[in-house]
């Protein structure tokens, strides 16, 4: 009986610097709740064939995130870290590091870039199946674009004069759909048979494939621009995410706007009421039975706060300033790690706890910047059964039934 040829070893490195000068600490800036470097490492662990990841850094902040989201961490030398040196020298130093501590050869080592946050575990797989099926040495990513190129006039004597096509005659100019498609390098993945890159010491040699992607995932993140422009877009790209019960250790909710319909009643002696809803109360008291610590943090002074957590039998810490200081003071107290906490909020004073925790949450009626910023968003607004629908994320289907609106 023949012998089984045994998997190829696929090494994805992720090169993560801890300098940035476009974007401070770029790579663990959060989009929808999740670092860079964490979307990269998400992206190569969820990919089929990939079967170690490797985060290159010379950061200890990267490389704690690194970890925390399930890859190695290789300190980078300083001689490779700097402005000048390049993707190239970090994956055969994470390469040669790998295999010195693995003791294993990799057959396929990947670069993979965390300034493209919408990259997929498909493209990675797909990336990496064209070498390991013997089709090209080197793959990459890139998207197709039918655009006309155009080169501004140099200063040269030819006495040229005016704008020139660079890959189309000006005077003939097709209609997209008779013209061939060109494609656009996305810089997020390039898959390289190993030995073939150690020869070579660059990511383009010998027979070389496309992995088309589609052209709205496609961002560079250089700039805080590009960085707002992903945030707003990972509503729209990401695939919907919601947590289970082994990804929390604790939750942690928001007041007004969260628990509340965010509205304040005043009667005549300017005495202040809000609205809670019953289904919240009864996904809280569930999450306590499982076992699960609920906290309230909340800005407000107003002692109705006090007097919903003495209901729902919960610890409360309100008329807080900082509320990123206190919950990060409660998560030591209580020995939670903040990477497994739920934060739900509504509002920008929310933003500092997201930035602090592992599931930041949004509800369905927070304002547009912290959906942006959320991991998960609730179909369901605030004040009316929004904390209802997280508990059934966590404990499942006996809680699953939607709680409906009020007419």
């Amino acid at each position: 009986m023949p012998t089984k040829k045994p998997s190829p070893t696929v090494l994805a490195v992720i090169p993560a610097r801890g300098g940035s000068k476009g974007v401070p600490a770029k790579n663990l800036a959060p989009v929808a709740g999740i670092p860079l470097v964490g979307r990269a490492v998400r992206a190569c662990l969820g990919a089929v064939g990939v079967t170690d990841v490797v985060v290159s850094t010379d950061d200890h902040a990267i490389a704690a995130a690194a970890r925390s989201f399930g890859a190695e961490a290789v300190r980078r030398p300083a001689a490779i870290a700097g402005d000048t040196a390049t993707s190239e020298s970090a994956v055969l130093h994470a390469l040669d590091a790998f295999e010195a501590t693995a003791g294993r050869t990799a057959d396929v080592v990947l670069l993979v870039q965390c300034t493209s946050p919408f990259l997929t575990s498909a493209e990675v797989a797909e990336a990496v199946a064209r070498i390991v099926d013997g089709e090209a040495d080197t793959a990459f990513t890139a998207a197709p674009s039918h655009g006309f190129l155009w080169r501004e006039p140099s200063d040269s004597a030819d006495g040229a004069t005016g704008a020139t096509g660079v890959n189309h005659d000006k005077a003939h100019r097709p209609r997209r759909q008779d013209r061939e498609a060109e494609y656009l390098e996305t810089g997020a993945v390039y898959a390289m048979d190993a030995a073939g890159f150690r020869t070579h010491g660059h990511r383009f040699f010998g027979r070389t494939a496309l992995v088309v992607t589609d052209p709205a995932r496609v961002l560079e993140i250089d700039d805080p621009h590009d960085l707002a422009r992903a945030k707003a877009l990972a509503p729209l790209l990401d695939e919907p995410a919601t947590p289970s019960f082994a990804d929390v250790d604790a939750v942690v909710l928001d007041f007004d706007g969260t628990q509340t319909d965010d509205r304040v009643h005043l009667d005549a002696e300017g005495r202040e009421f809000v609205s809670a809803h019953r289904g919240d109360g009864l996904g809280i008291a569930a999450l306590r039975r499982a076992g699960l610590p609920v906290l309230i943090l909340s800005t407000e002074q107003n002692p109705v706060v006090a007097a919903r957590a003495r209901k729902l039998k919960i610890p409360v810490l309100h008329g807080i300033d900082r509320k990123d200081l206190a919950l990060k003071e409660w998560c030591e107290a209580e020995g939670i790690d903040p990477a497994r906490v739920l934060y739900a909020g509504n509002d920008v004073n929310d933003l500092p706890c997201f930035h602090l925790v592992g599931w930041p949450v949004a509800v369905s009626s927070a304002h547009d910047s912290v959906r942006a910023a959320a991991r998960a968003v609730t179909a369901t607004p605030g004040g009316f059964g929004a904390i209802r629908e997280i508990a059934a994320w966590l404990l499942g289907p006996e809680l699953n039934t939607p709680t409906p609106l009020p007419n």
